[in-house]
């Protein structure tokens, strides 16, 4: 069962009784924002997120009936590491978005072996730009350390990634705690997106929200940038 409230004006949060109701919502919420754009425009973009949380949105989205070769997906952001490595989020998104009806979908990485992370970050900026933007969908998820995509908190990048006036689609960024260099969508790419949704899980998580929903520094908690400057209600999915 799916409940909705409106958090304040710029938050709506849609809870779930279970991470498996989440991920079949969550892939109806998505597939309908894309066939709404393919309707209007002929094509549609989605950025999403790694990690262990959106597996099952993914494996549920990928069945979702839409016009998959009109959609070109591509990464919030992703580890300086080769597709076929284990902690790659082009493989996450190759082993459980990318197949079934999504298979037809057109995907823009962001890692290349194109030199060090400066030239790939320039590469992936490019690539991004290239796309019919701004993003109809992005799909974020949040660390318990108050990070989204990869914005972290002291990352070496971190002002300027999370700047509202970046001129760079993508940028590289390292921090403590981050593992491999990242590569990264600036705030500006995600903020304008015509639908965001925040995708946390667990009541640890749902604590980090309630606290990075208050008053405090952005640079604290870098998923209060996207709260904070989203042009368009950022959606919560959450289920215990």
């Amino acid at each position: 069962m799916k409940q909705t409230e409106m958090v304040d004006n710029n938050i709506r949060q849609s809870t779930f009784e279970s991470g498996a109701e989440l991920a079949e919502g969550l892939a109806d919420a998505v597939a309908g924002a894309l066939t709404v754009a393919i309707a209007a425009r002929g094509t549609a973009t989605l950025a999403v997120s790694g990690g262990n949380t959106p597996k099952g949105f993914f494996a549920a989205l990928s069945r979702r009936a839409t016009s998959w070769d009109k959609v070109t997906v591509t990464l919030v952001d992703e580890r300086m590491v080769p597709p076929a490595h284990e902690r790659s989020n082009h493989r996450l998104a190759s082993l459980y978005l990318l197949q079934n009806r999504a298979a037809e979908a057109g995907f823009v990485p962001l890692y290349s072996a194109s030199g060090d992370a400066e030239a790939v970050a320039e590469a992936a900026s490019d690539k991004i730009d290239a796309l019919a933007l701004p993003f109809d969908v992005v799909v974020l998820g949040m660390g318990t350390d108050g990070h989204t995509a990869s914005f972290f908190p002291g990352g070496s990048t971190l002002g300027a990634v999370t700047d509202p006036a970046c001129r760079q689609s993508v940028m590289t960024i390292e921090a403590p705690g981050a593992g491999e260099p990242r590569l990264t969508l600036t705030l500006p790419r995600i903020v304008e997106a015509g639908m965001i949704v925040l995708h946390i899980e667990g009541d640890e998580k749902k604590t980090v929200l309630a606290k990075a929903l208050g008053a405090g520094p952005e640079a604290e908690m870098p998923v209060r940038s996207v709260l904070r400057h989203a042009r368009k209600p950022v959606e919560i999915y959450w289920a215990p």
